[in-house]
This record gives C-alpha cells, structure tokens and sequence, in this order.
C-alpha cells in the first residue's frame, strides 16, 4: 500500500487508523485515500486518483478532492506525535494547482525527529508557534500537480487554555 520507499512499517494500531481514516465520510467522500501510516505516525502516505466521485466538470480531478485529501494530515500527526500537553490546530494553507490530475498522485507527510525536538523547544520558550510545511501531490516519475503550504499553530496546552480564558471575559 505504500506510494513511497520507506524503512518505516505499519503497526496493527496504525492499519487500524488508516482503515478508519478511508471509511470516516468527512475525508472518504473528497476520494482520498490513506495508503501508509507508519507505526510511530511521522509518517503516513496518501493518494488521489481519478473517479467518477473526484471528477470535476473538464474531467480531472476536482480541486477540493486534491486538497480534502492532504488537508487534515499534518495536523493530526502532530497532535498523535507530540501527545496531550500540546494544542495543534491547522491555522492556514496555501495551494498551487500545477497541472490537471488525471491517473493516481500520491503524497508524503514526514515529521522528523528533528522537527519535533524544534517544536518542542520552541514551545517551551514562546508558549506558541506556528510551523509552515510543505507537502505535495506527484506521480510514479516525480512530476508534481498540486503543491500546499500548511501552517499549523502548536501551543502548550496550559498557556493556550489560559489565552482563551482571558479572551472570553
């Protein structure tokens, strides 16, 4: 099921997230597909082809079902990577179409160990942040059609309940 080489596996409770990922109506209906979840969700592959549900009115496919497919990635990694003393919400995006899709384009979220080490860093000494990641659709050959820059907003979790406290009186 994997689009791209990775070392990385799936767990029994990763395959089980997937399925319930692929079967959920909310991302199911835009017609993207959840292909890997590593075990240690840094990683997860998904992808977007072609069909009668994605098919737009010049017949590729629709631009909401490119982006439905990538939109909810990143945060939901974050939030299973860095655990419950965070807040991560998805704060902005940003799409590019490049070129019409019309066969099967797949998509890889990578968080680093790097990564979560800076945002918890970060955090610790500013209480919030907001990260910009890349992500994009490409085929077999490398050939990218839709590029999106998410901005995720990660805060500690006691400062941003404390900061919606003060904003509501």
């Amino acid at each position: 099921m994997k689009c791209f080489q990775t070392d990385k596996k799936e767990s029994f409770s990763s395959r089980i997230k997937r399925f319930g990922f692929n079967i959920f109506p909310a991302y199911h209906c835009y017609g993207g597909k959840v292909r890997f979840i590593s075990d240690d969700c840094k990683e997860i592959h998904v992808s977007v082809r072609l069909t009668l549900k994605t098919r737009n009115y010049v017949g590729t496919v629709f631009g909401g079902s490119s982006y439905g497919a990538l939109d909810p990635m990143y945060m939901i990694q974050f939030i299973q990577v860095l655990g419950n003393k965070y807040v991560v919400w998805d704060k902005e995006a940003t799409v590019k179409f490049i070129r019409p899709i019309s066969k099967r384009v797949c998509a890889r979220f990578l968080i680093t160990d790097k990564m979560i080490t800076e945002v918890k860093d970060t955090v610790a000494k500013q209480k919030e942040m907001t990260l910009t990641l890349p992500v994009w659709f490409e085929d077999k050959e490398g050939k990218k059609y839709v590029e999106v820059d998410k901005k995720i907003y990660i805060a500690d979790k006691a400062f941003y309940n404390e900061k919606r406290r003060r904003k509501a009186r």
